[in-house]
């Protein structure tokens, strides 16, 4: 259990300190590297690897994926290793926060699927590979990023339970009702029969 009273300070820095790494935007950077131009001017305008797939370049869109996740997973070893496994799963709810709002784009981020993702990985692997083969498999299916993320991160708790990891099923709860927050707009549009496909170019 996490002592508050005795953690305070640390648990902040660690925070702090998630919050940052979670808020480098990858996306955006990669863009730069391949000059693919200012990824919140293409498509939807999301920093995300969904989005970065529009421009055509799927090595730029595998490495914002990597990157994305890995920053989240990071921040989750990092205040497991140094602090504690409350922690560090509070690092890696502050890079999802980052991500999301990060400070460095003036808090308009991305969605938070490959951070949930690489979070839950860090966390309780078994759940974090569940969490992913039911975005593939939902991803084969329909051909749809969102309805993907949206099954996939809706699967967390329930998949936290069935494999016996019960300590992030409250973790995972919190960042998928994030992620549907962050997918309002894909929502709407999903009921109204016109989300875009994978791969559909900008």
């Amino acid at each position: 259990m996490l002592d508050i009273t005795a953690s305070l300070p640390l648990v902040v820095v660690a925070a702090v300190l998630g919050y940052l790494l979670g808020a480098i935007p990858f996306g955006l950077v990669w863009a730069r590297v391949f000059n693919l131009g200012d990824l919140r001017q293409i498509g939807s305008g999301n920093i995300g690897a969904t989005n970065v797939l529009r421009t055509g370049s799927k090595t730029d869109a595998f490495l914002t994926l990597i990157c994305d996740a890995g920053k989240a997973g990071a921040a989750v070893l990092l205040g497991s290793a140094l602090l504690g496994p409350a922690e560090g799963q509070i690092a890696g709810f502050a890079a999802f926060l980052g991500h999301c709002f990060p400070i460095y784009l003036g808090f308009k981020g991305g969605k938070g699927v490959a951070t949930y993702l690489g979070t839950l990985i860090a966390v309780a692997w078994p759940v974090g590979l569940a969490c992913c083969a039911t975005w593939l498999v939902t991803a084969a299916l329909f051909r749809i990023s969102s309805l993907a993320a949206l099954v996939a991160s809706a699967s967390g708790v329930l998949w936290a339970l069935v494999l016996g990891h019960g300590s992030a099923a409250l973790l995972a709860g919190l960042l998928a009702g994030l992620v549907w927050i962050r997918h309002a707009a894909n929502i709407s549009r999903l009921l109204q029969g016109t989300e875009p496909r994978i791969g559909k170019k900008a």
